[in-house]
């Protein structure tokens, strides 16, 4: 069993780069073609392929279990490993993703609709109040247009009205190969929805995937800016000097406190399941730092747990 109450923050349901790289991806493929992106998708499955090596992971099943059964096997894992819950990110589409779900009391979805679509804010509402999701998940490299955009904040303010959380991926998207450029690579382009929102709670994972100081400036301005510290954080190894995980769990718990720190995992395929190995990284750096018993519980459930209300009560 794990040696704090944990509820893991983002996680997804399998998927395939195409679904990853979204709206970048079918532009891509208009402009240059589907061989030209199968290219990069080939790359990128290599590169991740290194990845699991370093951390003897086994590769994924290939096919990866149909949506139904991979929520039923995170939901084994949720038991096997003590979760206290487990939150997917994606899966493939708002109606599917609640539809698997639905048996499993400890697993808990996002919405992941396209922002920019007419009836976003809508579909938001439709996924929170009659599907049962309890969040909103944006690939901010994915699309072409600033999050700022204030044709967005119908959307924001929808959020803001129902009281969930928006994590929001900025930085290099898929990994190596993957997307590293784009209108929202920075974590800043929320400065102002976050500061026009003042209670909308926004999420930021992988420490800011290669832009922790354009995150550490954005949660500065606003305190309703939270860090996830979701995945194997590889971005690190793109740094000089290369940061190590205590660096940064420092630099976030010396400015913000441990109140701001959100844990994740980004499980997201299987054999593999829930990656103990990146709590345990996580873990260990915290207890190097001489994180107390508060700031642990809080950094891996609390802090989760305040952000969805709409999470069932009784699981701190």
């Amino acid at each position: 069993m794990l040696p704090v109450p944990v509820f893991d923050f983002h996680a997804h349901l399998p998927y395939r780069g195409r679904e990853l790289w979204g709206g970048w991806g079918r532009r891509f493929a208009e402009r240059f073609g589907e061989a030209t992106l199968r290219h990069w998708g080939e790359k990128n499955q290599r590169a991740q392929r290194v990845w699991w090596a370093r951390y003897r992971f086994p590769e994924p099943d290939d096919p990866q279990p149909a949506p139904a059964e991979a929520a039923r096997r995170f939901a084994e894992e949720v038991e096997r490993h003590g979760l206290l819950g487990l939150v997917l990110v994606t899966g493939g589409g708002n109606e599917r993703l609640a539809e698997v779900l639905r048996p499993h009391p400890r697993l808990y979805g996002f919405a992941h609709h396209d922002p920019f679509l007419p009836d976003a804010p809508e579909r938001l509402r439709r996924a929170v109040e009659e599907l049962g999701l309890v969040g909103y998940k944006v690939f901010a490299p994915a699309h072409p247009r600033r999050l700022d955009d204030p044709a967005l904040d119908p959307l924001w303010a929808t959020a803001e009205a129902l009281g969930v959380p928006v994590l929001v991926h900025f930085g290099p998207l898929g990994g190596a190969m993957g997307v590293a450029a784009g209108p929202n690579i920075d974590p800043r382009v929320l400065h102002d929805v976050a500061k026009g929102f003042p209670r909308l709670r926004l999420v930021v994972p992988h420490f800011g995937c290669g832009y922790t100081r354009e995150l550490m400036h954005l949660m500065w301005a606003a305190d309703n800016v939270y860090v996830d510290t979701s995945g194997n954080n590889e971005w690190r190894r793109y740094q000089w000097p290369v940061p190590t995980l205590k660096d940064l769990f420092q630099a976030f718990l010396e400015v913000f406190g441990p109140g701001r720190i959100v844990f994740g995992s980004d499980s997201s395929h299987f054999p593999r399941g829930w990656v103990r190995a990146y709590f345990d990284e996580q873990f260990r750096a915290l207890l190097e730092l001489g994180v107390d018993e508060g700031g642990l519980r809080a950094i891996f459930a609390e802090n989760a747990l305040g952000l969805l209300p709409r999470v069932g009560p009784g699981l701190g």
